[in-house]
């Protein structure tokens, strides 16, 4: 918590080929989560960027008319920001290249960090960086489809498959080499998952080791826990994920931090429930059926109502709600005047799970330097 120091920060702007983005501070990808109506949520509270859903290559290439929708932005988003996953080089490149094309994104960034088995089985994210071949083939290529249209394209990975087989010192020099406009890490391995705590020290490592601008990820909680990684680890910026679920205001916060301001949002239990209609009325608005807005954002009730007294029936008929108006009929129940929650300042949220072997492709350790695609590798289903 910021706590009434005001940070010494002399950081600038985090530079993405012709764009500079203040604070620097990005919105991590979620599947489910930060899709037009979060970021919508998110950016009025404060600036940076702001990334859609994960959007596998192939489902863009195939125009997949689900993967379509997904990658449309708001009116207002002045600085779009798309992340892609794919294993096929060629592939990637076409998506890139259609997205230039079309002019659909500001901003593109690849993912080389998700640990999910269904994922990392087919050798794509946090494993592919262990392929080093493959890997900077499709960076490379992704680069070259961008530059045309003057997208920067950034990476995000982790450190490693796990603590035998880490790959993000080398992963980032290939990046770098192949022209990335920058580079993020997640500082946990794929064996960790979402368990244990961050590795800052591998984030200040890998800042040594490359002159492209490095982000920051994980065991951002707090806006101070973002002034505290960049003091620890010199990076250019941070990336926020799990921290903000549930918490829109988390961006109010880094944006004053990074200004040297002291200010952390403590809303009430009837702020909260204000934000809590808007995120509802914004998701329908976006999903265009009130039915699939309503069960869409049952998912964040729990996260929103994390520490705030709040009786099991209540909860229970939130978390079942299927109207606007049977939401805001049971938002006006709770004790709008109850405190935020201070003990759960800090505290994780989101996904935690415990540390996992890593699903990998037959023989995938054995040959750092093959490049070949695995088949069955690109995925069709965007979002993660």
């Amino acid at each position: 918590m910021l706590d009434g120091v005001t940070s010494a920060l002399t950081t600038a702007p985090l530079t993405l080929g012709k764009h500079e983005v203040w604070p620097p501070v990005v919105l991590a990808p979620m599947a489910g989560i930060t899709n037009v109506a979060f970021r919508k949520l998110c950016r009025e509270q404060g600036g940076g960027v702001y990334v859609c859903e994960m959007i596998t290559t192939r489902a863009l290439v195939e125009q997949i008319p689900k993967t379509l929708k997904m990658i449309a932005f708001g009116p207002d988003e002045e600085f779009r920001s798309l992340q892609l996953y794919g294993v096929d080089p060629d592939v990637t490149a076409r998506a890139v290249r259609m997205v230039a094309e079309e002019g659909w994104a500001d901003h593109i960034d690849l993912n080389f960090g998700c640990p999910v088995p269904k994922v990392t089985r087919r050798g794509g994210g946090s494993a592919l960086p262990w392929r080093r071949k493959l890997f900077g083939r499709i960076v490379k290529q992704a680069v070259e489809a961008a530059a045309p249209a003057g997208i920067p394209l950034t990476i995000k990975m982790r450190k490693g498959i796990d603590e035998d087989h880490l790959t993000y010192v080398e992963a980032g020099l290939i990046a770098q080499e192949a022209g990335v406009a920058a580079v993020a890490l997640h500082a946990r391995t794929a064996e960790q998952r979402y368990s244990g705590t961050a590795d800052w020290d591998a984030i200040a490592t890998l800042k040594q080791a490359l002159d492209v601008p490095v982000l920051g990820n994980g065991d951002i909680w707090e806006a101070s826990d973002a002034i505290r990684m960049v003091e620890h680890t010199g990076v250019d910026g941070v990336v926020v994920g799990r921290g903000c679920l549930g918490r829109p205001w988390l961006f109010k916060d880094l944006q004053a931090a990074f200004e040297g301001r002291v200010s952390q949002e403590l809303p009430t239990l009837g702020e909260v429930a204000a934000i809590m209609s808007r995120h509802a009325h914004l998701l329908v608005q976006a999903l265009g059926d009130e039915r699939h807005g309503c069960a869409d954002f049952r998912k964040h009730i729990a996260w929103y109502l994390k520490g705030f007294p709040v009786g099991g029936d209540l909860r229970r008929a939130l978390a079942m709600v299927k109207s606007l108006a049977e939401l805001d009929g049971l938002l006006a129940q709770l004790e709008h005047d109850a405190p935020f929650p201070r003990e759960s300042l800090g505290q994780p949220r989101g996904r935690i799970n415990a540390p996992g072997k890593v699903s990998l492709p037959y023989g995938w350790l054995e040959s750092r330097d093959d490049d070949t695609v695995p088949e069955g590798a690109e995925m069709e289903n965007s979002g993660g």
